[in-house]
């Protein structure tokens, strides 16, 4: 299976341009830094960075709330701190599911403009 993916990515090189075959390298399988990084590029940076404060500012509240609830004498103070600590552990694990399907995204779409750029290679070599 390799080698059928290999020889077609050579076959893909050899037509294309010399900019081309650059562009498609840059497309080429990224490991999970290099995805991780990814997320801090593009138009959406921003939003990766506001995410990435509130997760810190939601694990404080977290370690708060986990102390507060050792010290808490009355059950109904008890409950309201175990629903903090619930909140902050529900909303920290959106914000990674965020970021997991952003990772998802950008490794789909590498993946759709490496499928263009083969098809076009491809046309080109047709006609």
């Amino acid at each position: 299976m390799k080698s059928n993916s290999e020889d077609i990515d050579k076959l893909i090189r050899e037509t294309l341009t010399e900019e081309e075959a650059k562009f498609y390298d840059e497309l080429d399988e990224q490991n999970f830094f290099q995805m991780i990084l990814g997320l801090y590029k593009g138009k959406n940076s921003w939003v990766t960075f506001i995410m990435n404060a509130v997760n810190g500012l939601l694990l404080v509240l977290l370690i708060y709330c986990i102390i507060q609830t050792m010290e808490v004498e009355k059950t109904n103070d008890l409950i309201l701190w175990l629903g903090a600590v619930l909140f902050c552990f529900i909303t920290m694990s959106m914000i990674k599911i965020y970021m997991w399907m952003q990772i998802h995204r950008n490794a789909l779409t590498r993946e759709i403009k490496r499928l263009e750029l083969q098809i076009s290679s491809l046309s080109s070599k047709i006609s």
